[in-house]
Order: structure tokens, then sequence, then C-alpha cells
């Protein structure tokens, strides 16, 4: 082979190693951010979002900005008390994360599907949809 081709081969494989570990570091945001949720940690929340995060509820047909979500967190830490989140990825590619999260209130469970976008380590968009009324799918 000639020097050019193995140029082309070192230069896919260098951009390929930087996709995956950037889907790695995306999923470690994605997991910091179900883990605060849980618990309403307003400061670790406030951290994972950028600035100018737009967060759309699809079912109710509402687009949060960061503050709108951050006042909101005080009615959300009494509905998350004694719940579970639980999440898993189903794809993560060019900065976009497509989860489904099971949301398990001590009342009732809810399955969403929440895609979020990532760009250095923070939130910068989110859109959440219902799957089911239970998490029988999960």
């Amino acid at each position: 082979m000639n020097r050019s081709w193995w140029r082309f081969i070192l230069a896919a494989t260098l951009l390929l190693s930087l996709i995956v570990r950037a889907s790695a570091d995306d999923g470690a945001v994605i997991d910091r951010w179900y883990s605060a949720l849980l618990v309403a940690d307003r400061t670790e929340l406030a951290e994972l979002l950028s600035d100018d995060v737009r967060l759309k509820l699809d079912d109710i047909g509402v687009v949060q900005t960061k503050q709108d979500f951050m006042a909101s967190i005080d009615e959300w830490q009494g509905a998350v008390a004694g719940a579970a989140i639980r999440h898993r990825i189903e794809m993560s590619e060019g900065g976009q994360t497509t989860v489904l999260a099971c949301y398990d209130f001590p009342n009732n469970d809810t399955l969403m599907r929440e895609t979020f976008t990532v760009a250095g380590g923070r939130i910068t968009a989110s859109t959440q949809t219902a799957v089911a009324q239970d998490c029988s799918g999960y």
C-alpha cells in the first residue's frame, strides 16, 4: 500500500476513536442526568444543562428554558420522592442520544423516550415523549 492509503487509514481510525469517545462521554452525561433527576439535585442539574438549553415535553406541548426547568424542581422533588428511574441508551450518534426511560413512581409508572443533544459535556436540547402508561415494555 502507498503512503497516502496508510494516512487515510490512520485518519479514519483516529476519527472513529474520537466518535466512540464522544459517545461514551455523552453516555456519562446522560447517566449523571438521571442520577441528579432522581434526587432533584439542583446544582448537578444546573451544571448539566447549557444556558440556552431547550427541553421539549411533547405530550403536554411545552418547551422549557433552563430557568423554567430549574423553577420546577421543587414540584419535581415532591413527585420523585420514593420513585426509581431506570434508563437505557437505545442509540447514540452525532451528539444525539436516544434513551428509553422508565419513571417508576410510588403510585404509577410511565415509559418515556427521551432524546438528548449533548455538546461540550452539557445538554443543549432534550425532547421527551411518552411511550406507554406503564413500564412493561422496558
